[in-house]
């Protein structure tokens, strides 16, 4: 494969399973060093390994990313291990899968602090120290079609990645001057969802392409947006949702 990202290095959150792990492993396979984060440090590790297994950098990282303290820590502690940050993959989320008169306010508030707190505070804290160093980066948050549209099953998750992608907006605009670019890439039924270990490749998808999404489909065009590939691309919004989102409601 070709080294892209050769003498980059990446930092993901979520990185130990389904579109996390596809994009570290990825990533590192075009050249770049990576930061593996995840609450659960075991999936994370065995991720790291057959990344180093097939010849890349990796190290895990364990943090909560809707704590501030706990990111500070982190991007200071990658800096130390790594030198430097070059690439931000914001992809940690959470769903409550509840509707508005059943949810709690305890739900509503973790699922905003990890999917859209956590997003910012990795943002401004990768950002800090992307502007420190001076030489720019890429930073790619993980949206949802569920930010676009309404749901019956999700209330706060979708408030979440609705303000992911304005969130990712403004980072562009407020980070262009440091050459830091801002994009986001929105899939729908990715993999397994969100929250769960399992992937059901049976499960029923109703898009233009007629089968379910990969996580490989997703980390390819986070590859390309990190990448020099995208050089000219800057606050966008990536649909990779097989089409669906150009679909009518009610078409089949």
């Amino acid at each position: 494969m070709e080294k892209k990202l050769e003498g980059q290095v990446a930092i993901v959150t979520g990185a130990g399973r389904n579109i996390g792990e596809a994009t570290v492993k990825l990533l590192a396979a075009s050249g770049a060093s990576v930061a593996l984060v995840d609450v659960n440090s075991d999936l994370a590790s065995g991720v790291a390994r057959a990344i180093r297994e097939e010849g890349g950098a990796a190290e895990v990282f364990t943090a909560n990313i809707a704590l501030e303290a706990d990111v500070t820590k982190l991007v200071a502690d990658v800096t130390a291990h790594f030198g430097k940050v070059d690439i931000l993959v914001n992809n940690v989320a959470i769903s409550d899968n509840k509707h508005i008169l059943d949810v709690t306010k305890e739900e509503w508030d973790r699922v905003i602090a990890v999917t859209l707190t956590g997003t910012f505070l990795m943002s401004k804290y990768v950002a800090t120290q992307m502007v420190a160093q001076g030489h720019g980066g890429a930073i790619v948050n993980i949206g949802s079609t569920s930010g676009f549209y309404g749901r019956p099953r999700a209330i706060a998750y979708t408030a979440a990645k609705a303000g992911v992608a304005n969130l990712s907006r403004s980072l562009a605009v407020q980070l262009a001057k440091h050459k830091i670019r801002v994009n986001c890439v929105v899939p729908n039924k990715i993999g397994s969802p969100v929250g769960k270990d399992t992937f059901d490749p049976t499960r029923p998808v109703v898009n233009l392409r007629d089968r379910p999404g990969v996580p490989e489909d997703l980390a390819r065009a986070i590859l390309f947006l990190v990448s020099p590939d995208s050089d000219f691309i800057d606050g966008t919004t990536l649909f990779v949702d097989g089409g669906v989102s150009a679909l009518m409601p009610g078409s089949e």
